[in-house]
């Protein structure tokens, strides 16, 4: 099998999800990462590895979802419940100028009551302030409920969110795309066909976004090899993924519980996730999840991209888990590895090399 799968890669050629299923379940983690390598090397031969300064402003924590891995969320009438008034996300943003960043990154949960009006002012008033910031915010589940509570179309909530400044998505919620999975951890979340859809109309009207894995809760090897592949078929029909990220399962603190996935497991995954997603051009090492190390070695398993700096992150962190890194950190863990490290915009456009 090993052979057949080295001839693919070689001759530039997508493996199948029998394939796919093999070097995730069989395949020895060298051998996995050797192949990995060998794609990322097809894909980015300067060794170069990108990052983007950015900031994570969780603008509230209240969710009607209730995913039963999620240990940030809380209900409205809770003590912990918060939303931030328009005043304190500038104040964070403007933070995030004085650092050099380019990239806000903001998403809260499913508020039962921010309608469409909400987010269009504060992207107007966004955009207005700090033009040189892009606004790479909301995920798929807040889209579709922000549309769903204005009484709009999913796809006419997105043209007036992009109108008043959102530029493009990021790829969180996605979990595993397998809606069997979905419905023991996340059951009140819109399934994997909405997910798609959303990714698909905001690919149609222009905006870029990422696409995301959440492993190491419920689901099977052949739902992560599913997942994969319907990532894949998105991308072939629109083209506008910039990256995929896998990350793990962070248990403490939450419903499920249990044990998060191992470091061989992670960089198996990743390491698959490189060979599949051939048409996809960045794959991102989850420092956030993983640590400093982690990240650095998953950089010779697929991965050429280690995300953002991240001034500010929440929602992992409920889970008890709390890596920080600054730039100068990811300049040195990417140099030390060998790598030449570049600062990036949202869409990976080169701004610095170092």
């Amino acid at each position: 099998m090993i052979d057949s799968i080295q001839k693919n890669i070689g001759a530039g050629q997508p493996i199948d999800p029998d394939q796919a299923l093999w070097l995730l379940t069989q395949a020895d983690l060298l051998e996995i990462g050797a192949l990995a390598d060998a794609v990322r090397k097809q894909k980015h031969p300067q060794g170069q590895v990108s990052f983007v300064v950015d900031r994570n402003v969780n603008y509230s924590n209240v969710c009607e979802s209730k995913c039963k891995f999620c240990a940030f969320y809380c209900d409205a009438d809770s003590e912990r419940a918060y939303l931030l008034d328009y005043d304190t996300i500038f104040a964070k943003v403007q933070e995030l100028v004085d650092s050099g960043g380019t990239q806000l990154l903001m998403q809260g949960g499913l508020h039962p009551n921010l309608k469409v009006e909400w987010f269009e002012e504060l992207f107007r008033q966004l955009r207005q302030r700090f033009p040189q910031v892009q606004i790479h915010s909301l995920s798929a589940a807040e889209i579709w409920h922000i549309a769903e509570l204005s009484g709009l179309s999913m796809p006419e909530c997105l043209r007036r969110l992009q109108a008043a400044g959102l530029k493009s998505l990021p790829g969180a919620g996605a979990e595993v795309l397998v809606d069997e999975v979905r419905q023991q951890i996340s059951p009140n979340k819109i399934g994997w066909q909405q997910w798609g859809e959303v990714m698909e109309t905001a690919h149609e009207l222009g905006m870029r976004s990422t696409a995301t894995m959440m492993f190491g809760s419920t689901e099977t090897s052949a739902d992560i090899v599913e997942h994969l592949f319907r990532v894949r078929e998105i991308q072939a029909k629109t083209g506008g993924f910039t990256a995929f990220i896998p990350w793990t399962f962070q248990p403490d603190n939450t419903e499920m519980g249990g044990e998060s996935a191992s470091g061989v497991d992670y960089l198996k995954v990743l390491a698959l996730s490189r060979i599949v997603l051939d048409n996809i051009d960045n794959i991102q090492a989850s420092w956030v999840t993983q640590g400093a190390d982690m990240a650095q070695v998953a950089l010779f398993f697929g991965a050429n991209d280690l995300g953002g700096t991240m001034l500010e992150e929440n929602v992992v962190a409920a889970a008890g888990i709390s890596f920080r890194m600054s730039k100068d950190e990811i300049v040195d863990l990417a140099q030390t590895a060998g790598f030449t490290p570049v600062r990036r915009t949202t869409e990976y456009e080169i701004l610095e090399v170092y």
